[in-house]
């Protein structure tokens, strides 16, 4: 009975408090202009935060405002307006909502996005290049790429010690002092080493307690659903990277997450299948997408989402605040490496998964919007099914596009799917007898 109030003011507290953030967020950009406030605009794959932060800078996420638009039931209108202007239906769906958003003058569902001053981006995702572009000739803003050296081959990542890394490292450091030199020019301030150290210790924190709550989602039940709770996980994990709010945010979901996985409170009333999703969430129906799988008793435990769109953020990777900037390089390459890792070397992660989270299924969710993501799921499907027993599920759908959404076949097919998981379980439980 003394633990009723303690569970009332903590189950559910990190959704709220997380939403909450993000509205003050998407206010403070609205205002930033009225108040001569500069920003950036950058990506999930290597925002750079820690260094923009040192001159005040605001990150303005174009796919997070993107995907925004979708789950807030408004994309049509974002991506009609983007064909209309010339571009193609088949290229990603958050850029034609951005571009979009930018002819309509940064009007948003959650606010109004200030203009760029500046963009950064890193090579995680092709079509960030193409995408600052598209900025460099709307607003005629110096645009940044920062070039991270990706993993040459599955499993050959080189690491602290190899001098293969630390070639690599200090190609990234190089251009960070680049990055840092630009910033100065746009901004006319000068860089603080303090600062960056300061910054770089709120993301320490979050990182430590981002990668805590991920594991947490061993317990059973699963403590979160990995795409509905972790999606207001991953805005705040970029929104807030760097800051003290963002820090103390995630110190108090490890609290809430470590309460649920010692009083055995889940995010389904009764759980019976742990899931893993692959890819980028259906937000078009991102609600009832959900619930096709939470009512035949579906959790999503984790979610390559988590991985790749937390900038590789997952790992919990600890900077060393001595020496802040060869530190920040060597973080960033190991970050970013990972993010791209997450996309195009998921089967190893995944099969190392299934026995600590005890994973039933696997769910591959290919979408038109993105080939980066998409591209080769079928090979990745194929090789962990190999190495490990475990069920699968390949639907399609778009991250943006209702148009390509049909609720009633991703219906069917997950019906058959849970149909399958349980047939599995039976035979197993069979076996075991």
């Amino acid at each position: 009975m003394s633990e009723s109030p303690r569970a009332e003011g903590l189950v559910g507290r990190g959704a709220k408090e997380g939403a909450e953030l993000f509205r003050g967020w998407y206010q403070q950009l609205t205002e930033a202009p009225t108040r001569g406030e500069k920003s950036a605009y950058v990506f999930v794959m290597g925002s750079l935060a820690e260094i923009l932060r040192v001159f005040d800078l605001h990150t303005v996420f174009p796919e997070i405002n993107a995907l925004q638009t979708a789950v807030r039931r408004v994309a049509a209108e974002y991506l009609n307006a983007a064909e209309d202007y010339g571009y193609s239906p088949d290229i990603c769906g958050y850029v034609k909502a951005d571009v979009a958003m930018q002819l309509r003058g940064g009007e948003h569902p959650m606010g109004r996005i200030p203009q760029p001053a500046l963009a950064v981006y890193t090579n995680a995702c092709n079509t960030y290049i193409k995408w600052a572009e598209i900025w460099e000739r709307m607003y005629h803003i110096p645009i940044f790429t920062l070039d991270v050296p990706g993993t040459r081959a599955a499993g050959g990542q080189t690491w602290p010690g190899q001098a293969e890394f630390e070639n690599d490292r200090q190609y990234v450091a190089a251009q960070l002092k680049e990055l840092i030199a630009l910033c100065e020019q746009v901004t006319g301030r000068p860089f603080d080493i303090d600062r960056l150290r300061e910054v770089m210790g709120h993301a320490n924190d979050m990182s430590r307690a981002w990668r805590r709550v991920l594991e947490l989602n061993q317990s059973c039940p699963a403590p979160f659903n990995a795409l509905t709770d972790g999606a207001v996980y991953l805005g705040v994990s970029n929104g807030f990277r760097g800051t003290p709010q963002g820090a103390d945010y995630f110190a108090r979901v490890v609290e809430e997450m470590e309460f649920k996985a010692a009083h055995h409170l889940g995010t389904v009333s009764a759980e019976k299948y742990r899931l893993v999703f692959v890819g980028a969430p259906c937000y078009p129906i991102f609600r009832r997408f959900n619930e096709m799988f939470t009512e035949h008793g579906g959790a999503f435990i984790s979610s390559t989402y988590l991985w790749f769109a937390s900038g590789g953020t997952d790992l919990g990777f600890q900077y060393d605040l001595r020496r802040p900037l060869e530190s920040l390089a060597e973080g960033v390459l190991i970050s970013v490496r990972h993010a791209m890792d997450s996309m195009f070397f998921q089967d190893r992660r995944l099969v190392e998964m299934v026995e600590p989270y005890q994973i039933d299924g696997i769910v591959y969710h290919p979408i038109k919007s993105c080939r980066t993501t998409s591209t080769g799921m079928a090979d990745n499907r194929r090789a962990v099914l190999q190495a490990c027993d475990v069920g699968s599920l390949f639907i399609e759908s778009d991250m943006m596009d209702k148009r390509v959404v049909s609720e009633a076949q991703l219906k069917n097919r997950i019906d058959a799917f849970f149909e399958g998981l349980a047939t599995r379980k039976l035979m197993a439980d069979r076996a075991a007898a």
